[in-house]
Formats: C-alpha cells, sequence, structure tokens
C-alpha cells in the first residue's frame, strides 16, 4: 500500500508522518499491525495533528469545500481547531449553518425516498 494511501486510511497528514513512513510502502499486515497496535508517533498524529482537510472538516462540522470557501488550505493542529471552536470567526458560523442546512435536506429527500418506496411496494404486493 502506497504512503498516500495509508496515511489517508489511517486519518492522518502524511507531511508530518516519519520519514520511514512516507518513503515506503507497507504490506497489509504491516498496516494492520499499525492499526491494531499504534505506535507513539501515530497515537501523538492523530490526537495533536497537524490533521488533514477531512478530518479538520468534520472536527470543525463543515464540509471540505466550506474549508475552501473560507481559505484554510493548510492542515490545522488539535489546539488551532480547538481555538477556532472557541471562538468562531464568522466563516465557520455560517459554514456551519451550511452544513446544517444541506444535512436536513438530505434528510428530508431521504425520508421523501423511504415513503416512496414504501408506497412502491405496497403496490407492487397488492
Amino acid at each position: 500500500m502506497k504512503p498516500a494511501t495509508a496515511a489517508k486510511k489511517l486519518g492522518i497528514y502524511l507531511p508530518a508522518a516519519p520519514e520511514s513512513f512516507q518513503q515506503g510502502a507497507l504490506t497489509r499486515s504491516e498496516f494492520q499491525e499499525l492499526q491494531s497496535t499504534p505506535p507513539e508517533w501515530l497515537v501523538q498524529l492523530r490526537l495533536n495533528g497537524p490533521h488533514p482537510r477531512d478530518v479538520v472538516a468534520r472536527k470543525l462540522g463543515v464540509s471540505a469545500s466550506g474549508l475552501a470557501r473560507a481559505g484554510v488550505t493548510d492542515a490545522l493542529t488539535t489546539a488551532e481547531i480547538t481555538a477556532l471552536l472557541q471562538s468562531p470567526p464568522e466563516w465557520l458560523v455560517r459554514e456551519r449553518a451550511t452544513q446544517a442546512t444541506v444535512r436536513a435536506e438530505n434528510s428530508r429527500v431521504n425520508e421523501a425516498n423511504a415513503v416512496k418506496a414504501a408506497r412502491a411496494a405496497e403496490r407492487d404486493a397488492d
């Protein structure tokens, strides 16, 4: 497995990983070993960051696109994420509201689709 793939699956920012991890390919058993008994560097990287964009977006409650719109292109540490959450700038408040609207709309569409599927199943049963 390529280091970039392994980093994505582990939820870590590849440039912050040790050089030995960045340079070498991993076997499946090595990857499973990292997952089951992570070394200290992996534990610290997951706890303190820097974190990749998808993790930053999830921790902030926004989309990756929202981060891009706000101009957040760099990886952030846990401390930086916590600081943003404690005193959210206007872009974060706006993007979180946008994300909440998107989630509500997705939920509404899923419920409507479930109702349609149930009606179709009733018709097919008759």
